[in-house]
């Protein structure tokens, strides 16, 4: 690696502050002081760091962004006095958790760490674990956040990292694939991943005709529950050689399984929406230069787009200059998102899959070491687009209630009312009794003015709906 910059910005006196979710590598640990990331390396972790930082592997893997960048800061800025080296990492503008990724996303991190780890084994080290938490995406791609992941190569020794890997991305991946794409939630369920003898009993019979899945869950659950079952100390486990050649040809079948793992959606409930809504083309074109027209009246750089289907809305406010999270119910019409993007080579928008009304809690230890959704999800302006209806009338949110959330995610706003006499809202009324007598652009109007000053409120042509462009208020009512 080149000669690491010494960072003339060093921190003042201000107290580090630990990140919550970054106890568990005895390495090293991450902690922010006056608002800058910093990572630090502590005695068991320092000698492999500096190997690995000399070896030439991290500079490769930085150039091909599937390593994230750091700079090399003095020991002035450690957290604590058994620092040995401090880093500052180059920050990820929003960190997600796997279980809010799409199918392809949740492949494509799985993808990138069979890769890091083939291109670390020619060069003599192996990944120590293959968390999917150590994946972030910048730029719409994966890339490996954890820069104390390397450890030097022991010959014969087995890929500590195998079992995780299977936890993390493989069951569930094959899962989603051949069962339901929602056993994603499994991980939401349990941080540590799918336990493999559940996914042995969860996947249909057929997976066992396929080599990878037999070999790397049915047959590596029965592995786990003989060496549980034998009283033997882990002696079995642990005494199990593997050749080089034969960790490369494993880590090689991992990627082709996982490589081969197809989801085939098909036509979901929203999948399709933005092909088939109650629009005209004079009604679309009005709301696409609105769009457009409002997003680029916002300052700032980011943006929240709360159901954005297959992202034609994201991508009119990504071209104003701003980030976009994009954020949708249905993980299929997410992942088109995402796919399409990738085609694309989009760096700029990153689609996740989100219920609004039950967004990602906290999780792991003490329920902070995985941060609830809407505690990271803040942005400059906040997209709303035929999603209101949905919310107040399918899950019974009143519009107080939503206007808060809008408020709490970003300054400014870009909301759709859609009325009764819409069809869209007279399909979700069909099949239920109207217990909604308040539902009209009065207390819609009131709920808003309570937190927001109404910027501007223009009716789309050719059509009963109202786009509003919010800014929000300092103090409610203020």
């Amino acid at each position: 690696m080149t000669a690491p910059t010494r960072d003339p910005d060093l921190p003042g006196s201000a107290d580090a502050v630990r990140d919550p979710g970054s106890f568990r590598d005895p390495g090293g640990f991450v902690y922010r002081r006056d608002g800058r990331l910093y990572r630090q390396v502590g005695p068991l972790a320092i000698d492999d760091w500096q190997r690995f930082v000399a070896s030439g592997l991290a500079d490769r893997l930085i150039a091909a962004g599937r390593l994230i960048g750091h700079v090399e800061v003095g020991l002035e800025a450690a957290a604590s006095p058994d620092a040995r080296a401090v880093i500052s990492p180059e920050e990820i503008p929003f960190i997600s958790y796997p279980y809010e990724w799409t199918f392809h996303e949740l492949q494509d991190a799985a993808l990138l760490t069979l890769d890091i780890q083939a291109e670390a084994l020619r060069d003599g080290w192996s990944l120590r674990d293959a968390s999917a938490y150590n994946i972030q995406f910048r730029d719409g791609r994966p890339i490996l956040i954890d820069s104390l992941s390397f450890e030097p190569y022991e010959a014969g020794r087995p890929w500590v990292a195998y079992r995780q890997f299977c936890e993390q991305f493989l069951a569930p991946l094959a899962l989603m694939a051949s069962r339901d794409v929602r056993l994603a939630r499994l991980l939401r369920a349990d941080p540590d991943g799918v336990p493999l003898d559940l996914a042995k009993r969860l996947l249909p019979w057929r997976s066992r005709l396929n080599f990878g899945l037999l070999a790397h869950i049915h047959l590596h659950a029965n592995a786990q529950r003989q060496h549980a079952a034998a009283d033997d100390d882990g002696k079995a486990a642990t005494s199990a050689r593997l050749d080089r050649r034969r960790l490369e040809a494993l880590v090689a079948n991992l990627r082709s399984t996982t490589a081969g793992l197809r989801w085939n959606p098909g036509s979901t409930e929203w999948s399709d929406y933005a092909a088939n809504t109650s629009y005209s083309e004079r009604a679309t074109a009005h709301k696409l230069a609105l769009v457009a027209e409002l997003s680029g009246r916002v300052p700032g750089d980011s943006a929240i787009d709360l159901g954005a289907n297959t992202g034609r809305y994201s991508r009119i406010v990504a071209d104003s200059g701003k980030r976009v999270l994009a954020f949708d119910i249905d993980p299929a019409a997410a992942d088109a998102n995402y796919v399409a993007l990738r085609t694309e080579g989009r760096g700029d928008i990153l689609p996740l899959v989100l219920d609004l009304a039950n967004p990602s809690p906290g999780a792991g230890w003490e329920s902070e070491e995985r941060r609830p959704l809407l505690a990271r999800a803040r942005a400059d302006l906040v997209i709303a687009l035929a999603l209101v209806h949905h919310l107040a009338i399918s899950r019974n949110v009143p519009f107080e209630l939503l206007t808060e959330l809008f408020a709490r995610l970003g300054p400014w706003t870009i909301v759709e009312f859609v009325p009764k006499e819409d069809p869209m809202v007279r399909r979700l009324l069909a099949t239920r009794r109207d217990v909604f007598p308040a539902y009209d652009i009065d207390h819609f109007r009131a709920a808003v003015e309570a937190r927001f000053a109404i910027e501007a409120e223009t009716a789309i042509e050719d059509s009963p709906r109202t786009l509003f462009l919010l800014r929000r208020r300092s103090a409610p009512g203020g």
